[in-house]
């Protein structure tokens, strides 16, 4: 398999210099261009279907937001831009399948969470047809969700009762629900706002996102659990008219910089972003480990939402069951290799 980090300097001369290729395809974006999943990911994956194509097709990344988030998958399925990526529960109640790679305690790598997802999704989850309206290119997840807070004691059984929590969509709501908050759902660009206000008392987060949007300054606090409380699932999509107005030999060559090898690539990214958003935490916000009876409450609190969600799944019209088990089999596969 190609190395997409290799491909870099190639796409950023074609990206930037004139268009000499058949084909430029332009990609919506919503991210500063510091953010790991633009840096890391994006740009380089641009850079890759640059190289896989042989210049034939190339992509241009626009400079500003053609709307906000949540807007982002129904600009691929109008053709409004030809790539798009988002998080899938920026759309509430859209996409049900997908909250299978959600779940609480699945593990504490992106990079495996994300491979074992894009295998599980191809095999099970895709015959839903949620996305049969674009070209999906890759799903992959960031790195495990944990607590931060400021001035809430979390050393409770359950820590967040009565607090008011920001999430960002997905499974994550239900999650502090549960757990006895009550959810703020807002885009990860309104968090400081929230919090710096006191509108919030805290986030469900990842560890790269705390650091990246500057919340280390709001927050005096952080509660990790073994696997994570939650994950948010990612999707890199492409207009599907789009898509099919490409050579079958130029479709082949970005397949093989899709799919499993975008959600690696991007589980990467996460996985070190996550690294260094924990240490520079050092000295400014108290981490603590969930003590084995918050574990054991979590659990319990928890295992009504996690069954809810898979009844959600299996109104799509698969099994979300097995999905799940197989998921956890395949993040244990992953693992190994």
């Amino acid at each position: 398999m190609r190395s997409l980090a290799l491909a870099l300097p190639l796409a950023l001369c074609l990206i930037a210099g004139p268009a000499t290729a058949q084909t430029v395809l332009r990609m919506a974006n919503w991210l500063p261009p510091s953010h790991p999943l633009m840096k890391d990911v994006m740009v380089p994956y641009a850079a890759a279907i640059a190289e896989a194509t042989e210049g034939r097709v190339t992509v241009q990344i626009l400079d500003a937001p053609l709307g906000p988030p949540p807007a982002h998958y129904d600009f691929a399925v109008n053709g409004i831009a030809d790539i798009t990526y988002g998080v899938h529960g920026y759309n509430p109640g859209r996409f049900k399948t997908v909250s299978i790679a959600e779940m609480p305690f699945l593990g504490d790598s992106a990079e495996t969470l994300s491979v074992a997802y894009w295998r599980v999704y191809e095999d099970m989850l895709a015959g839903a047809g949620e996305s049969d309206d674009v070209k999906v290119l890759a799903v992959f997840t960031h790195g495990p969700g944990e607590i931060f807070t400021e001035g809430v004691d979390l050393s409770a059984g359950m820590p967040l009762e009565g607090t008011k929590i920001r999430v960002g969509g997905g499974i994550a709501g239900d999650v502090a629900a549960a757990l006895g908050a009550a959810p703020m759902l807002a885009p990860s660009s309104k968090t400081y706002e929230l919090l710096s206000g006191g509108v919030a008392d805290g986030i469900l987060f990842p560890f790269e996102s705390v650091t990246f949007f500057k919340l280390d300054s709001l927050l005096d606090r952080g509660l990790t659990v073994p696997g994570g409380l939650y994950n948010t699932s990612f999707f890199v999509v492409m207009n599907k008219a789009r898509w099919e107005s490409l050579s079958a030999e130029d479709q082949a060559a970005i397949d093989t910089v899709s799919g499993e090898a975008l959600a690696r690539m991007a589980g990467q990214a996460w996985d070190k972003a996550d690294a260094a958003g924990r240490a520079a935490m050092e000295g400014k916000i108290t981490l603590t480990e969930a003590t084995p009876e918050q574990i054991d409450a979590f659990t319990a609190a928890l295992q009504p939402v996690i069954d809810a969600k898979l009844a959600e799944a299996d109104e799509a019209g698969i099994n979300a069951r097995a999905a799940l088990a197989a998921l956890k089999a395949e993040i244990e596969t992953v693992t190994a290799e």
